[in-house]
């Protein structure tokens, strides 16, 4: 029982219309006439004398003849109802009856070098509106009190509530708020008062001594212990390998390896600490909801969008019902065939996957794998070939040596999965190679595909390399081949373009933040945006689309092998340094470094428009994070010795990227130069590159010809040749082609999860347009993100002049879908742009 023998402010009776709610929301709230809005920029407050030019935190009185002040509290409770929908329902409130224990926390220690006893007090409900329950109380703050650094919370309601935060009003400077946004348990579930800091920012090192011992137990108790499982309420980060993907007690077949480890390499996820399987000890159970920290959680407006339960619906509601309707094997009708060689090699610059393209830079093309075992490495592409296609006007040594040749090559990614890829029904594999020619336009032309099987099955090896024809055999067998080089494309995209760069390798980046980064932390402050909402679509991508029998298994080529094909492509080719956008623009030959160019940086195409609008975004969140960098480490030595800043650089490569910690090429930390590329390349892959690989995914893959998922038969002169099938070819080739494509149960699956994956909630935040409170703190960098946001306009401005310009044909022309991925702004829905602060879908 929480003691109550404290002062206690009466409830205020008097309330008057106001015209805007208290905190959030539409409609009208009522207020108490003397209350303060929350959204007041919120200021560092002392309470008593000071001997400086500061202007006394004492309202009305003579600091020295005054023994204390008067505080108001006014503490925001959101109600869980979204939106006020069932307005007239009191039942929510009945749940928070009982009042708030607060207590203010002093930043300074007392003559004895002592904690200062906090001051405590009771709130009372004194308001309800459609969004919020409001709480207020009086504080008694004597003059010697010093600054306040921090407020503790509990409570003894029957349910968790979310603390949206605390105004403390009375002082001479203004209203002060603390921003809490954060589930507080009750006393019955967890004993521990909550602390919540004020917005002030502090390096380890400059931490005033009366919040040292608060600073550091919090980030003890975010940690945990590492044993046990997590229960919904808890508020504990901590690693496991992808263990539960997996589901082997319920049937065989969905067994999977585990993701972690010197086998599988893989970037670490959430543990959960849920038991483990009885026919596989090394995964772990399955649960109808992974486990998240409380505070990862979607909010309601997100969760009524996006929520597990929707995409629960599409994936065990929908999809059943398709397949009860249509059955499992029927295909689609030919009305849905259209794809262009034009559209083809656009979109390798400014489609869904712009980000694998590659320039040509050896010659001949060979592959690295072992021919032992994958059969001769020299590429059914030749010279004379190539050279005939550009038209006989320029060799292939010409060519490269004007950098007019790019290729998209899967080749050496596929090759060791194309065996017991094809030993499963419904699919089939190849490695591929795709060559491109740079047109005087600035487009890229498909030239050639080539299609390699290994030796398998007593088979050698088999390659053909595929052209574009006017004679009608070849040009539906070059139809063929792009359908397969496609739906790899598809699969590069969705495994590793989008979730493993993106979603899988940021989850130890906000693991590792929330355990070694304290809330009052600058670069904590400067993350928590772009960490916003990561951990709970990816326990949700673990439940329902990348676990055994999910959507990427049930519709992507490699079906069952999907996630493991990606552990490899993490294993090969993941670099951190190579997720900054400039260097992985130099790394695949489609930029040079030019001191003469804008931003040092010159493109090799130059209508590239994820290039051209990425970069534009890319500096303009360097030079943001630049000013925010500087204005907390001026001095060098900081970064150095700030504690926490090293534990939390350390961890994510030792720990969320253990199977990388000893690479040769991950940054040091030792400057703020060294911190400003490490924090820029963070947002960058957790805003702008997710969203050039997410929200266009409607509207690129969900029409299937476009971007089919998975290429499920063999081309028709693979040897041995069969005569059935080569005959059924040549008189049905249009049929063939069908049959390759998706069933019409895989292609309505997949788009329904498009649908939802590509649209924006109501409640999403741009970058840009929304600002942390911490971050109005302080002038300096108010001002920093002020022209942050302005940049971000200007780049919708320059994005829409780009799009009309009619001389870049990759973002313009008849039927051409303008390149909007990165428009930084958007409203809700599938809207093909906006930029979020952070991988939120």
């Amino acid at each position: 029982m929480l003691n109550q023998q404290v002062h206690r402010s009466p409830s205020i009776k008097t309330l008057i219309p106001f015209s805007k709610p208290f905190l959030h929301g539409n409609g009208r709230a009522f207020l108490p006439v003397h209350s303060s809005p929350s959204f007041q920029k919120s200021l560092k407050i002392r309470v008593g004398f000071s001997a400086s030019n500061n202007i006394k935190a004492i309202a009305g009185a003579t600091a020295p003849s005054v023994v204390s002040v008067k505080v108001k509290a006014v503490v925001t409770v959101k109600r869980t109802i979204l939106g006020g929908t069932r307005s007239n329902n009191t039942e929510d409130v009945t749940y928070f009856k009982k009042p708030l224990f607060l207590g203010l926390v002093s930043a300074e220690l007392d003559s004895n070098g002592s904690e200062k006893p906090t001051i405590n007090v009771y709130a009372s409900v004194a308001g309800v509106d459609l969004f919020n329950i409001r709480y207020e109380a009086e504080f008694e703050v004597p003059s010697s009190f010093g600054d306040i650094g921090a407020i503790l919370v509990q409570h003894e309601n029957q349910k968790e509530m979310y603390l949206k935060d605390v105004v403390l009003d009375g002082f001479l400077d203004g209203p002060m708020n603390i921003t809490c946004d954060s589930w507080v348990q009750p006393l019955a579930i967890d004993e521990q008062k909550r602390v919540f800091f004020t917005t002030k920012s502090y390096l380890p090192s400059q931490t005033p001594n009366g919040l040292t011992r608060l600073r550091d137990e919090e980030l003890i108790s975010l940690r945990g212990s590492g044993q046990g499982e997590r229960q919904p309420c808890d508020r504990i980060y901590d690693y496991d390998v992808y263990n539960d993907l997996g589901d082997p007690d319920n049937n065989p077949e969905l067994a999977r390896p585990v993701l972690g480890g010197q086998e599988h390499p893989y970037p670490r996820r959430c543990r959960t600490g849920r038991p483990h399987c009885t026919t596989d000890p090394e995964s772990e159970t399955r649960s109808d909801s992974n486990y998240v920290p409380r505070d990862e959680a979607f909010s309601g407006i997100k969760r009524a969008t996006f929520s597990a339960k929707t995409l629960y619906t599409l994936l065990h509601g929908l999809i059943p019902a398709i397949k009860a309707a249509f059955g499992e094997n029927k295909d689609l009708g030919d009305q849905f065939f259209w794809f262009r060689d034009e559209e083809f090699g656009r979109q390798t610059l400014a489609g869904l996957n712009p980000c694998a393209i590659q320039l040509v830079t050896k010659w001949p093309l060979e592959s690295t794998l072992d021919p032992a075992i994958y059969g001769p490495p020299e590429s059914a592409i030749t010279t004379e070939m190539v050279e005939k296609l550009m038209g006989g006007d320029i060799t292939v040594d010409e060519a490269i040596q004007q950098k007019k040749l790019f290729i998209l090559d899967y080749n050496d990614l596929l090759l060791p999965y194309v065996e017991k890829v094809r030993q499963l029904e419904g699919t089939t594999l190849y490695g591929s190679r795709t060559l491109f020619f740079l047109s005087s336009e600035g487009t890229l032309r498909p030239l050639v595909i080539e299609l390699t099987r290994p030796p398998m099955n007593g088979q050698p090896q088999w390659k053909q390399a595929f052209q574009s024809s006017w004679q009608s055999t070849e040009i539906w067998l070059w139809r063929l081949a792009k359908a397969h080089v496609l739906a790899h494309d598809s699969g590069y995209h969705q495994l590793i373009s989008h979730w493993l760069r993106t979603h899988a390798c940021t989850e130890p980046y906000v693991i590792a933040t929330n355990r070694h980064l304290s809330e009052m932390h600058p670069i904590y402050r400067l993350l928590k945006p772009h960490l916003r909402y990561t951990m709970e679509i990816n326990a949700l991508a673990r439940k329902s689309l990348i676990n055994a029998g999910g959507t990427i298994e049930s519709a992507f080529s490699p079906l069952k092998y999907s996630i493991e094909l990606s552990s490899a492509v993490y294993d090969q080719l993941w670099r951190f340094d190579y997720e900054a956008l400039p260097k992985d623009l130099i790394k695949r030959g489609m930029a040079v470094e030019d001191p003469t160019a804008p931003n040092g940086l010159k493109l090799t195409i130059e209508d590239y428009p994820y290039a051209n609008d990425g970069l534009n975004l890319w500096f303009a969140l360097k030079q943001w994070v630049t000013d925010y960098v500087n204005h907390y480490y001026h001095d060098q030595s900081l970064v150095q010795s700030d504690k926490e800043l090293q534990a939390w650089w350390t961890e994510i490569r030792t720990v969320g990227h253990a199977d990388k910690k000893d690479e040769p090429w991950w940054p040091v930390l030792k400057t703020s130069e060294d911190l400003i590329e490490i924090i820029t390349t963070i947002v960058w892959v957790a805003s702008g590159h997710h969203a050039a690989v997410n929200f266009g995914q409607y509207a690129y893959a969900g029409y299937f010809p476009n971007r089919p998922s998975i290429a499920r038969t063999n081309m028709p002169t693979e040897e041995p040749i069969s005569e059935k099938d080569m005959k059924f070819f040549l008189e049905n080739p249009q049929a063939v082609l069908l049959r390759s494509f998706p069933t019409q149960l895989q292609a309505i699956q997949v788009m329904a999860v498009l649908d939802v994956l590509s649209t924006h909630s109501p409640d999403e935040e741009y970058l840009g347009k929304q600002m942390e409170p911490a971050w109005g703190e302080d002038p300096t960098i108010f001002a920093a993100f002020e022209r942050f946001s302005g940049r971000m306009m200007e780049l919708e401005g320059i994005i829409d002049e780009r799009n009309a310009d009619m001389k870049l044909k990759n973002r313009n022309g008849a039927g051409v879908v303008p390149y909007e991925l990165l428009k930084p702004f958007s409203g809700p829905g599938v809207t093909q742009k906006g930029v979020p602060y952070s991988i939120s879908i």
